[in-house]
């Protein structure tokens, strides 16, 4: 425990943890179920091209989801570039800037112009008024973003697409065993996308999948997802190589049957977060709706430095100092990364919110590798760093 400014190891003292505390550090589920399918995989010989685990994985995240269908993909960029030619989209696409780059990066990489929205301060996900402004002739659909397994304003992208003819689809890297209005995520818009990434609560070592329950679009993103194959040797349409591994999809199996386990633990280290956090000034933990579903596998922190007294930067600098590695996270917007900042270097003029957020964000670590001990450190350190934040910038300086 850190006590005293004294005691943090940017200042001269022990850091609090000898290895690194990671950031989505990866959750592995039942050791033993996952060799006994990797032995098995191997006697079959059969390793990719739609196996019994690849298909038995899409059947299972379609029966949790309560889809129609489900397209297991090697990454979620790849699915959400099938997604993305499966609805024609082209010319312009409104996205949020407050995201993973990859979201932006799909659309550009298929020669469509990526259109940066701003987001609302409360939620962080897409602000439809933003989004309406920046309809023009060219833009064919919006992209919305289910940012820490919170959804979008699902309702009201709905209605703007609706209105203005455009297409809809979500990229739910977050939001696997979340829920909307009572809704599983997942058949909202007319696709959305998933990431089963290993820093992701549920993962596949490397993964992804699109859910859909129109079945245009599931035939067009299987046949994508396949470099357009729909028999033996008839290809009917441009496409790549998208497929999941049965290797990914037996670690997509094991981290389902422990799912609920890991929302749980998720979920006390979070409020184990909240007690610890409770009362320091200029720092805000993001709620979670009680009523939803949520996966619980982000800790996100807002930091107001004028009152907390050391900027979110600064205090970066602090955990990392004790070999926590928090995250900047979206640091420093998709508007401010190449190649967007060149194309369109003004581009933050109107996104004042997402600029508000991308210097205040911050993530701390969670997942079954942290424990509630951890939790009771890294509040230690927190508050120290508060308490003695003068000292640490006249220190620094």
């Amino acid at each position: 425990m850190k006590t005293t400014t004294q005691d943090l190891a940017l200042l001269g003292g022990a850091p609090a943890f000898k290895a690194p505390v990671h950031v989505g550090r990866p959750n592995i589920g039942g050791r033993a179920r996952l060799l006994e399918r990797l032995n098995a995989i191997l006697d079959s010989r059969w390793l990719t091209n739609g196996g019994p685990c690849v298909q038995e994985f899409e059947a299972r995240i379609a029966e949790r989801l309560n889809v129609k269908h489900c397209i297991a993909v090697c990454n979620a960029t790849v699915g959400l570039e099938i997604a993305v030619r499966a609805l024609d989209l082209s010319g312009e696409v409104v996205v949020p800037s407050f995201t993973f780059v990859a979201t932006a990066h799909a659309l550009q990489w298929l020669g469509i112009k990526p259109v940066f929205g701003d987001v609302k301060r409360e939620t962080h996900a897409l602000d439809p008024q933003a989004v309406e402004r920046l309809i023009t002739p060219r833009t064919t659909g919006i992209v919305g973003v289910h940012l820490w397994g919170n959804p979008c304003d699902i309702e009201a992208l709905s209605d703007l697409a609706r209105r203005h003819g455009l297409r809809l689809m979500f990229d739910a890297a977050h939001a696997f065993g979340c829920s909307h209005a009572g809704r599983m995520i997942g058949g909202f818009g007319e696709a959305e996308v998933f990431s089963f990434h290993a820093t992701k609560f549920v993962n596949c070592f490397e993964g992804g999948a699109i859910t859909t329950n129109s079945d245009e679009t599931a035939r067009r993103a299987r046949l994508m997802q396949n470099f357009g194959f729909s028999g033996y040797d008839q290809v009917e349409c441009v496409g790549t190589n998208g497929k999941m591994s049965e290797i990914s999809a037996a670690m997509g199996l094991t981290s389902l049957e422990s799912m609920e386990q890991i929302i749980r633990h998720n979920r006390r280290l979070i409020e184990a977060y909240r007690r610890e956090l409770a009362g320091i000034a200029g720092l805000t933990v993001l709620e979670y709706p009680l009523a939803e579903r949520r996966n619980y596998q982000y800790v996100i922190v807002e930091i107001d430095a004028g009152r907390f007294g050391l900027s979110r930067d600064q205090l970066v600098e602090v955990l990392h100092a004790e070999n926590l590695l928090a995250r900047r996270y979206f640091y420093p917007g998709c508007h401010r990364m190449e190649p967007y900042r060149t194309l369109e270097p003004d581009a933050g003029r109107r996104l004042p919110v997402t600029e508000w957020l991308c210097d205040r964000v911050m993530a701390l670590p969670t997942g079954t590798a942290v424990s509630g001990d951890d939790v009771a450190v890294i509040g230690s350190i927190i508050r120290a760093a508060s308490r003695g934040a003068d000292e640490v910038r006249r220190r620094r300086a």
